[in-house]
C-alpha cells in the first residue's frame, strides 16, 4: 500500500513538473514573468549562466531526432514512437531554460524569493538573514541544512540564516535549512540591494 502512494505521489510530482514547465513556455513567448508583480518587487535572473549549456543541449536533440528519423525510415511504427519522444525531449529541454527565465528570484521590503526552474521555491524572510556575500563556488557537496541551487555548475551567492526556513522538494518533502548558496547574473547588484533591505526600516514601525 506504501509502495502505491509512494508511486502515486511521484506522478502526481512528475506531472505537476511538466505542467509548470508548460506554463513557463507561454510565459515566456508572452513575456510575463511568475511572481514579480508584487509593488515594490525587483526581479534579479539567473538563466543566463546557463544560456550556452541549454542552447547546446537543444541542439544536441535536435540533431539525434533528426539523425533517428533518418535510421528508422524504414519502421514506420518505432520511427514513430521514437519521434514523439524525441520531440517531447525538445519540449522540455525548452520549458527548463522557459521556466529559468520567467521564474527569476524576486527581492520585496520583507522576503528574498529564490527560485530554480521549476523545482526549487524557497522564501527567505529579510529578517532571517543573518549574513549576505557573493562567493563564487563550482564544486558542490549535499549536507544537512544547506541547499545548493547551482546554475551552469555554480553558485555566486551565499547567506546564513538566523533560524531554519522550509520549503518542499521535488517530491513535496518538507525539508528546512540554514544556509544557502544561489547563483545570480548580477550577484553584486543583489546582495547589495538585500543588504539595503535588511537596513531599511520596516514600514509597519514607522
Amino acid at each position: 500500500m506504501r509502495s502505491i502512494e509512494r508511486m502515486y505521489r511521484v506522478a502526481r510530482s512528475l506531472v505537476r513538473h511538466e505542467l509548470l514547465l508548460l506554463a513557463s513556455l507561454l510565459r515566456w513567448v508572452a513575456r510575463r514573468p511568475h511572481g514579480v508583480g508584487a509593488e515594490g518587487a525587483r526581479a534579479f535572473g539567473y538563466a543566463r549562466g546557463q544560456g550556452a549549456m541549454m542552447f547546446g543541449f537543444g541542439f544536441v536533440c535536435v540533431v539525434e531526432t533528426v539523425t533517428m528519423s533518418v535510421l528508422l525510415r524504414d519502421f514506420p511504427l518505432v520511427h514513430s514512437a521514437f519521434l514523439v519522444l524525441d520531440l517531447y525531449t525538445i519540449l522540455i529541454v525548452a520549458g527548463l531554460h522557459a521556466a529559468s527565465v520567467t521564474r527569476p528570484h524576486v527581492l520585496t521590503n520583507t522576503t528574498l524569493r529564490l527560485r530554480r526552474f521549476a523545482t526549487v521555491d524557497l522564501r527567505v524572510p529579510l529578517s532571517t538573514i543573518a549574513s549576505v556575500r557573493r562567493e563564487l563556488r563550482t564544486t558542490h557537496e549535499k549536507q544537512d541544512g544547506e541547499l545548493n541551487m547551482e546554475v551552469g555548475s555554480q553558485t555566486t551567492v551565499t547567506i546564513e540564516l538566523v533560524e531554519p526556513v522550509a520549503y518542499l522538494t521535488f517530491f513535496g518533502r518538507r525539508r528546512e535549512v540554514r544556509l544557502v548558496r544561489f547563483h545570480a547574473d548580477d550577484c553584486d547588484h543583489l546582495v547589495s540591494r538585500i543588504m539595503d533591505a535588511r537596513l531599511a526600516p520596516d514600514p509597519w514601525l514607522s
